[in-house]
């Protein structure tokens, strides 16, 4: 696959986990992005190492939509619990 398609894939992963994931998030739609496309660079090589397969076939593939998500999801909570606790509440 190639970086557009990455990038698509990251944006859209990134969207599917934040509204698996609802709450305040302390970025914005850029920093989702870019969560969602780490996601999917994360969730795929997880796959490879976790179950031995190559989860991230190409842009059709549910296997890869699922790594993507995952990938997404984790990242969103660790940054959540990283870049939360910096707030300071008025």
């Amino acid at each position: 696959m190639g970086i557009i398609a990455w990038i698509l894939i990251g944006l859209i992963a990134g969207a599917i986990a934040k509204a698996l994931m609802p709450g305040r998030d302390p970025g914005g739609i850029i920093i989702t992005m870019l969560i969602g496309i780490a996601g999917g660079l994360l969730g795929g090589w997880l796959g490879k190492v976790i179950f031995g397969v190559d989860s991230i076939d190409g842009f059709f593939d549910l296997s890869t939509w699922i790594a993507a998500i995952v990938g997404s999801m984790i990242l969103l909570g660790l940054y959540r619990l990283v870049a939360g606790g910096r707030h300071r509440h008025a």
